[in-house]
């Protein structure tokens, strides 16, 4: 991926694709559709003792224990509080080469849209609610700018685990 000088103004480039987009609080978010494996409604589900604020706890999914990020608490905001469009979304996260199973709880899916090259910005320098680090990029659709997460960093499996670590040895 090349990121142009974002002092100029100019756009990120990168391929157009496709996204899914979901509502957290009063932001629409974005993940690349290729990561996303499927899409469930939330239900109850097991606490870890000792996990981070943003490990909401695991579920069975068809007899695998995925664990499920409350991802407005992992980007640095009050827990999510759910409700009936609450949704995990399914998807492939990277460690050490090898695919791991996250879900992501979201306040409500929006819809999957595709975003050419140029309707993709750099992140702001400034004034955006979550890391900057997490953000790939800012995609532009009708009148509204669509964060578009970069799984990578945002969820990190090392520096989560490491997290987990830290709640662990502070709880003792």
């Amino acid at each position: 991926m090349n990121i142009s000088n974002p002092t100029a103004g100019k756009t990120l480039q990168t391929k157009s694709g496709q996204y899914l987009t979901f509502f957290l609080a009063d932001g629409l978010f974005g993940l690349d559709i290729v990561t996303v494996r499927e899409i469930i409604q939330f239900s109850k589900v097991t606490e870890v003792p000792l996990m981070p604020d943003f490990v909401k706890g695991v579920i069975n999914l068809r007899g695998s224990v995925v664990p499920v990020i409350d991802l407005l608490a992992r980007l640095g905001k009050e827990a999510s509080q759910s409700t009936k469009k609450s949704c995990v979304v399914i998807f492939d996260a990277l460690r050490d080469g090898e695919h791991i199973e996250l879900g992501l709880l979201v306040d409500a899916v929006s819809a999957v849209i595709e975003l050419a090259q140029g309707e993709i910005e750099p992140p702001p320098h400034f004034g955006s609610k979550v890391n900057k680090e997490f953000i790939k990029g800012m995609g532009k659709l009708d009148d509204q700018f669509v964060i578009i997460l970069e799984p990578e960093k945002a969820f990190d499996m090392d520096e989560m685990l490491e997290l987990c670590t830290q709640n662990q040895t502070i709880d003792q």
